[in-house]
């Protein structure tokens, strides 16, 4: 995973393509508003495993997770495992 500060996104690229998700930081938290993927990665995965990763990053920074957006919502429902992370 990338981290592309100057576009204030978190990249993953699959097969020459890629899957990212918007954020801002706000106290600490990263507020994500919008996950994608170009069109040949979607039903892939790649946007699950690109939320896996900001997870992980979120982990190591001690920083806390706001889904906005109905994908990452969704993808925090269906994995308990990482709402440690949520605020």
């Amino acid at each position: 995973m990338i981290d592309n500060k100057e576009a204030s996104r978190f990249e993953r690229e699959e097969n020459g393509l890629l899957a990212w998700a918007e954020y801002r930081i706000r106290d600490g938290k990263y507020l994500i508003p919008h996950v994608e993927a170009e069109p040949a990665l979607r039903g892939t995965g790649a946007a699950g495993r690109l939320m896996q990763d900001i997870v992980e990053h979120a982990r190591a920074g001690q920083l806390a997770i706001v889904p906005r957006c109905s994908y990452a919502r969704a993808w925090f429902d269906r994995h308990p495992e990482a709402q440690d992370v949520l605020d």
